[in-house]
């Protein structure tokens, strides 16, 4: 063999190597990357987590034989296919909300409200990172309000009305700086409403009575 067409075959070894270990490494990234399975994963665990569904809403329609974008109450996002917006509100669910909603990464609008949700909230709903909307009312959800509601940097409101939570409301809510809605009537909250409040400059509405 010519030394010439050696020493091409030799150099070209190295960039095929690189080639396909670069292929198999953007497969693993994309294998482990959240994906719309991500997010139907979740919603099944949520659905799982409901104990009482009279109007046998999610029990007939959220399967996995049918694409999630298309399951009552679940909105996706055109430019990424991604879970955007879970609407469950006024459908007389029963259930506690499970630690795996907090896989719903691109969720912006979360509304559960006038259901018979109870329990604590789990901690791992810090990840909603992109919620603008979040609206718990009227459910039975007690123990104190988390301090981690005050680190949604999108959140523009929050509803936490007709629940059992106890407590004070969180300093940390100063931190939600485009927060124009805050409703918290009908609990069991004490104490003295942050002085760190007056930081949310774009408030509008500020609900706080029956507590």
């Amino acid at each position: 063999m010519p030394k010439s067409n050696l020493m091409a075959k030799t150099g070209f070894l190295p960039t095929l190597m690189f080639l396909l270990l670069f292929s198999t490494f953007r497969a693993i990234l994309s294998a482990n990357s959240p994906n719309i399975s991500t997010d139907q994963s979740a919603l099944l665990a949520l659905k799982s987590y409901i104990t009482h569904d009279p109007h046998n809403l999610l029990a007939t329609n959220w399967s996995s034989s049918t694409s999630v974008c298309n399951w009552i109450g679940v909105t996706c996002g055109s430019r990424h296919h991604r879970v955007t917006a879970l609407d469950l509100s006024s459908m007389d669910l029963t259930g506690i909300i499970p630690s795996q909603l907090g896989n719903l990464s691109f969720l912006a609008l979360l509304d559960i409200s006038q259901n018979s949700f109870h329990g604590s909230l789990p901690t791992e709903l810090i990840d909603l990172h992109r919620l603008k909307y979040l609206n718990f009312g009227n459910n039975s959800f007690s123990g104190e309000i988390p301090s981690w509601f005050g680190y949604f940097p999108t959140l523009e409101s929050l509803y936490l009305y007709g629940n059992n939570f106890t407590g004070v409301i969180p300093s940390t809510f100063g931190n939600l700086s485009k927060l124009e809605t805050l409703i918290m009537y009908h609990n069991n909250l004490k104490g003295q409403i942050p002085l760190r409040i007056e930081n949310c400059s774009n408030l509008i509405k500020l609900y706080l009575e029956d507590n």
